[in-house]
């Protein structure tokens, strides 16, 4: 069954059934006080569990001129129905061991006896009884689904009880409050059931009917109560009521309601004349009343009232997180057909949807044709350029509900003309699939020979907006929308910029090359290699994006000049002992693994730039393997002596080199399909593969790496990505 089908089945239950579940929960909080009130007057006697009926007995003979009968509630006091010594009729709280007055009974206290009624009838008699019942069945139903839903959610049941995202207020504490009080809430909703189903006869019932031989009842030898055995073996705690004989003919006896069966004893001898043992369902309905009521204990009364307040408040944020979710509605100002732009969403809970609708708003808004839809509406678009796909994952690693369709959408209908495409994960580091599905749909895409990636697949943690800007950013300018942008809740200004001193820049040895320059930033600064360098070449929010590679404490940019390039002529122009300013932006998923055996770096051109940090502050000496590629030697030159210093000190284990423009004129890819054992190994033994450099070559690694990794290792590439096994930086 689909997490669809659990998710309407849960909202339509909900939507069904709310109202008499608000006022169930409503009185149930109220229900939940009256066994705490009813115990702040404490008549429990000291010592009660281990009190016997034989010392019950004589006790309320000597007290009362006649004793009718004796009960047992549930906090344990002691009651009484009879006559004093004064000839008065009385019903009270006696010290069961003395036999002495403590307190007359009160009549039930009105206000929750009214509230009693309500709750079992609505004031409607059997068929408000029925509506109860029904409500009560909704309520496990409700339960149950949202059970699954959070399994769903959490990735399987061992991790029902790990770490929940908060992605908004309602949400969060609807899963958090719900897996908290879930056992409670399905005890409430069980016991509910069972009393309402009982109560119209749905089991068997079996009367109570003892039968007496009352000729063979013996009123010899005459024995005081106190000495009966059968009186000393049962604890008071174990009794519901005792009858007591009407007279003193010996076809009157005692009558003892226990817990799990009804006796006669013989009122002379003691003897057991008749024994019947309830069945269960009575016995179960006498728990459920317990479990249900809280009746027992004022603790669990108390429990009780808690969980019915959630339920209060699930009702709210169950209906605000749909709200939530319809308020994301599609609406297009052009057909498909026509629009430049096509924008695909994959989104289980409606919040992805926020950030497709800021991309599609100002493409609108800058006089593009943009057309926003979901993964599952995928189709063949004539006029698009670009396909930009935001999606989550769900589940264990799988799409969301409206992107379910999208890998076997896409088979059947190929685009007629080239588009490029970008795609964006949203998800959260606290899950192990870590955009899993935005992964296999980045890989889908790149599989396709119609499409070509504009950018690297890019994820966004925890829907951070800085994350998402510096995607936005990039991308605007790739598809040649420097203008755009994003609205203010999404912008990050410049903030938190540091001072970088120019401490060395290498000169350029052939046109279109590329130069290294170092850079010392403030003492303050926090940073590793993989990390990013924002430069603001234009003064403004326009930023442009260096991988940072850490040498000697400084910041090592590794940079090909472009002609006209805004960011890398501005850097070029820098000379030594010059100031600037720029930001350091922590890349989290493109850090050296401190636990990885083996690391396999790929990279080509100047995608070198953090491994060469990385390998550099290598003390650990872990297995550390580089496969770049390069035009000539003479690109390579500019690398070539630090990282053969590095493999004298071992942290360098094996370097690869290919270059595409001289020799036998070779691709990084071509040295890993030379080495392609051993890169399903690294991946199979949890090594990490880590790459870094040029989109067209992270789509052909990739292409290679999925079939290598199928054939040998039995899995697709986006399980390793999702695992943190595969990390790519690339652009």
């Amino acid at each position: 069954m689909t997490i669809s089908v659990w998710r309407y089945s849960h909202f339509a239950l909900a939507v069904s059934s709310f109202i008499f579940i608000a006022l169930a929960a409503i009185t149930g909080i109220m229900l939940a006080f009256e066994p705490v009130v009813e115990k702040v007057p404490t008549y429990r006697a000291a010592g009660f569990n281990k009190i016997t009926v034989a010392e019950v007995v004589p006790a309320m003979k000597k007290s009362f001129a006649e004793v009718t009968e004796l009960k047992v509630d549930a906090n344990q006091f002691v009651l009484v129905k009879g006559v004093d010594t004064a000839g008065k009729n009385i019903f009270v709280y006696v010290d069961p061991k003395s036999g002495k007055l403590l307190a007359s009974v009160p009549k039930k206290n009105e206000f929750f006896q009214w509230v009693t009624d309500f709750h079992r009838s609505l004031f409607l008699h059997e068929t408000g009884r029925l509506f109860v019942g029904i409500t009560a069945f909704l309520l496990l139903l409700i339960a149950i689904s949202g059970t699954v839903l959070v399994i769903q959610r959490q990735r399987g049941v061992k991790r029902f009880f790990s770490r929940v995202v908060k992605e908004n207020f309602a949400q969060y504490y609807h899963v958090v409050l719900g897996r908290l009080s879930l056992i409670v809430i399905l005890i409430i909703a069980l016991t509910g059931t069972y009393l309402s189903l009982a109560r119209f006869h749905v089991f068997p019932e079996k009367k109570i009917v003892h039968k007496i031989n009352f000729n063979e009842i013996k009123s010899e030898p005459a024995i005081p109560a106190e000495a009966f055995a059968i009186f000393k073996n049962i604890p008071l705690s174990g009794v519901q009521s005792i009858e007591w004989p009407f007279s003193d003919d010996p076809e009157d006896y005692y009558t003892l309601k226990l817990n799990d069966r009804e006796i006669v004893v013989n009122q002379f001898t003691g003897e057991l004349l008749s024994e019947i043992r309830y069945p269960v369902t009575e016995i179960m309905a006498n728990f459920s009343l317990d479990l249900h009521t809280g009746r027992t204990s004022a603790v669990w009364a108390i429990i009780l009232a808690i969980a019915a307040g959630n339920i209060l408040f699930f009702i709210y944020s169950g209906f605000a997180i749909t709200l939530k979710r319809t308020a994301g509605k599609i609406r297009n100002m052009y057909n498909a057909e026509e629009c430049r732009f096509i924008i695909l969403v994959g989104s289980e809970n409606g919040s992805t949807m926020r950030f497709a609708k800021a991309v599609h708003q100002q493409l609108i808004k800058n006089g593009e044709t943009s057309f926003l839809t979901d993964l599952n509406r995928y189709n063949v678009f004539p006029g698009a350029e670009h396909i930009v796909i935001l999606t989550s994952t769900y589940g264990l690693g799988d799409a969301p509900a409206n992107a379910k369709k999208f890998a076997s959408l896409l088979s059947k209908h190929p685009q007629s003309k080239h588009v490029n495409f970008s795609v964006v994960g949203f998800g959260s580091h606290a899950y192990p699939d870590f955009c899993r599905f935005a992964f296999e749909a980045n890989n889908l895409l790149a599989e396709q020979s119609w499409a070509a990636p504009l950018l690297e697949i890019h994820t966004v943690s925890d829907k951070s907006p800085e994350q998402f800007g510096q995607w936005f950013e990039t991308w605007s300018q790739q598809a040649g929308l420097p203008d755009l942008v994003l609205p203010e809740n999404f912008q990050q200004k410049p903030a938190g910029l540091q001072r970088m001193t120019v401490m060395e820049k290498t000169e350029l040895t052939h046109n279109g090359g590329s130069f290294l320059v170092k850079l010392k930033p403030s003492w303050l600064a926090r940073f590793n290699s993989g990390d990013l360098l924002a430069v603001y070449p234009a003064n403004d929010h326009r930023e442009r994006f260096y991988s940072i590679g850490k040498i000697d404490s400084l910041i090592q940019l590794s940079v090909k000049l472009h002609e006209g390039g805004v960011g890398s002529g501005y850097l070029y122009g820098l000379v030594e002992g010059q100031e600037f300013e720029a930001k350091i932006i922590s890349n989290a998923h493109f850090q050296f693994p401190q636990k990885a055996k083996k690391v396999v770096m790929i990279s080509n051109g100047t995608g070198i730039a953090p491994f060469l940090g990385m390998i550099d502050q290598n003390g650990k000496k872990t297995d550390c393997h580089l496969y770049c590629g390069f035009r000539d030697a003479a690109s390579f030159g500019l690398y070539k002596e630090s990282l053969e210093n590095n493999q004298q000190e071992k942290k360098l284990a094996g370097l690869h080199v290919a270059y595409s423009r001289e020799g036998k004129k070779q691709y990084v890819k071509d040295l890993l399909v030379r080495d392609a054992e051993f890169i399903a190994k690294v991946l199979a033994d949890n090594g990490v593969l880590m790459l870094c450099g040029s989109l067209a070559m992270q789509h052909d690694v990739i292409a290679f790496l999925d079939e290598l990794c199928k054939a040998k290792n039995g899995k697709s590439i986006s399980f390793y990505q999702s695992h943190e096994q595969v990390l790519m930086d690339c652009y």
